[in-house]
């Protein structure tokens, strides 16, 4: 299945120019060799882009028959210049054996060819000395060991590019053609492949590249020795799903169809009706993933998924996203010399859109912790890493979990329960009860209880914002220990090294019996000193607070709380001390209206 979605998908490529056709790869090259008729070479011609900060390769649509692996082969008409030249910075152990293949590949190709352009080039290769390479002008160290191309002066072609060249390479392909098949892929009867393409642009994989489907070991080849007696693909398709992938992980800029979440590396596209609107939707999804920085789009984004959740068609809100558009999504990750898939996701534009609308109404909270629409996959992945300092590092964060997160806001599953476990333990581990931590657990606890199989008739639902009649004793000792940190604050304001949430935080949410009774002891002090400093009406509005959660408590603290009520107590406490923040706002306000009307 994913072969043959991203094999249709470079058939929609191909037909729009935007990748190489069969025979030909798209590949980085550096620089070209400009000579003259009689076969003499005349100059280096830079072809890299300069306009960064380091000059980078330019891609160029090549003749590839193959992968080249730790054998001698040669390319047509291109290649590094231990090929192309016989010169390279290193040793070049084989240096001599890999200029005599590039030779003998040329003339085996073109040797019987009256193309001018192709004698002319054959005769540079007859007169050729390694030692020319370094007197020509254009020279530089740099030209060593790139990919280089080659120029008939005059022509404003490359030599790969004359029609002659491409006839010749493209029947060269044709009869090479191996043995006969049913392609998996396709269906057709058709020449079937045994080598297929590295794939390259997935993190941490190998900078070669890496295999998507390989056999390098008897115990793989159960009909024997032939690669295509177990991937039965033939090689149009083995070239047309390998292009597909490789123009989807390409590094430029503008390409927005890849993703980087945790350590899979994920790429999408759509199929609709026309390009215009496959292109609208993988820009849809791509804003999705990575809302947009203005302020109005963000907006706009956030309306949109709101009026989704609330059961508007998805084409009524924009044209363009055709609700049966099919799309695609797929998640790579490094295994060695192999890419291993971490998720493969197709379903319609429109059901995707309300998976997506869904997730971000499981993780909304009063107060929002954050901007706009709801921060993107990686973001919320961070969350789940050791915070050192307020920083994150994408290493730290586990490898499985960036997939099975992925698969559930995808298909709107249920949230993996280690996400809900990482998060507690960080919380405890580093004292961060951030609100985008916070913001995890509810969306776990909040889809756990939609999508439960048996309702719970003792089960509450997980708030939004602070609900001061909510009898459920984790989320009351969230809030009874956002409160005694409060009385610890007004008591010790700004002199305090260590609040009560950097020393007892852990303890409190996973056995509160072992705690509670001694912070309750402690508070009572704090209030003192606070009706000592001239704040006795806070202190009183504390104490207050804390008499009417600890009556919704009963007798006794619970010994330990389940793994779910220790992210109902990060809730519980997320609410109460925000709530203690708008207190404070609401106090500086009324204080500025009296002074207003005094003036």
């Amino acid at each position: 299945m994913i072969l043959t979605a991203l094999n249709d998908y470079y058939q929609r490529l191909a037909a729009e120019g935007k990748v190489p056709l069969p025979g030909f790869s798209s590949e980085k090259v550096s620089f070209c060799l400009v000579f003259s008729r009689d076969g003499k070479p005349l100059q280096i011609d830079d072809l890299r882009d300069t306009s960064g900060k380091k000059p980078r390769p330019s891609p160029c649509q090549v003749p590839v028959d193959k992968r080249r692996t730790s054998g001698i082969h040669a390319y047509p008409l291109w290649d590094k210049t231990a090929y192309a030249f016989g010169v390279t910075s290193g040793e070049g152990k084989r240096l001599a054996d890999e200029h005599a293949a590039f030779k003998a590949r040329q003339f085996e190709l073109f040797g019987e060819s009256e193309d001018p352009d192709l004698s002319a080039f054959l005769k540079l290769l007859n007169q050729w000395r390694p030692e020319q390479l370094t007197e020509l002008p254009g020279y530089s160290e740099e030209v060593l060991d790139t990919n280089v191309i080659f120029r008939l002066d005059g022509q404003r072609q490359y030599l790969h590019e004359n029609p002659e060249a491409r006839r010749i390479w493209s029947d060269a392909i044709e009869s090479g053609k191996g043995e006969m098949g049913q392609c998996l892929i396709t269906g057709e009867i058709a020449a079937l492949g045994t080598d297929h393409p590295a794939i390259r642009g997935v993190r941490d994989a190998q900078s070669s590249g890496a295999s998507l489907v390989s056999f390098n070991s008897d115990a793989y080849n159960s009909y024997g020795n032939k690669g295509q007696d177990n991937a039965s693909i033939s090689k149009a398709a083995i070239f047309g799903y390998s292009t597909a992938l490789n123009h989807l992980l390409r590094g430029d800029d503008d390409n927005r169809q890849r993703l980087q979440i945790g350590d899979t590396t994920t790429v999408f596209w759509a199929q609709a009706r026309d390009s215009a609107h496959a292109e609208a939707a993988e820009g849809f999804f791509a804003m999705l993933n990575e809302p947009p920085s203005d302020e109005q789009e963000a907006a706009k984004l956030g309306s949109l998924l709101t009026q989704v959740s609330q059961g508007r068609p998805l084409g009524e809100l924009d044209p363009m996203l055709e609700p049966d558009t099919q799309f695609f999504v797929l998640g790579l990750a490094p295994n060695a010399a192999r890419l291993s898939v971490r998720f493969w996701y197709v379903d319609s534009l429109e059901r995707l859109a309300q998976h997506y609308a869904q997730h971000h109404r499981d993780l909304w909270l009063n107060p929002v912790p954050w901007k706009g629409p709801a921060p993107a996959m990686w973001r919320l992945l961070y969350a789940t890493a050791p915070s050192r300092d307020g920083k994150a590092k994408a290493e730290d964060i586990p490898p499985q979990l960036a997939g099975e997160l992925t698969r559930a806001i995808l298909t709107g599953s249920r949230y993996p329960h280690s996400l809900l476990s990482n998060v507690i333990m960080r919380m405890r581990n580093d004292g961060d009860i951030s609100g985008i931590r916070v913001a995890l657990c509810k969306a776990v606890l909040a889809r756990q209880d939609r999508l439960s199989a048996y309702s719970n008739t003792t089960t509450q639902e997980v708030p939004v914002s602070l609900d001061p009649h909510s009898t459920h004793p984790g989320y009351l000792l969230g809030r009874l220990f956002a409160e005694l940190e409060n009385a610890q604050r007004g008591a010790l304001g700004k002199e305090v090294n260590a609040t009560i949430r950097d020393r007892y935080y852990g303890a409190a949410s996973a056995t509160p019996a072992s705690v509670f009774p001694m912070l309750l002891r402690n508070v009572q002090h704090h209030l003192s000193n606070m009706r000592k400093k001239d704040k006795g009406g806070l202190a009183h509005k504390i104490e207050s607070e804390i008499a009417s959660i600890i009556d919704g408590l009963g007798e006794k603290f619970p010994r330990s709380l389940r793994i779910e009520d220790q992210g109902r107590f990060a809730i519980g406490y997320y609410h109460q001390s925000q709530a203690r923040f708008a207190r404070k706002e609401n106090a500086a306000e009324n204080t500025e209206d009296e002074q207003g009307e005094l003036a």
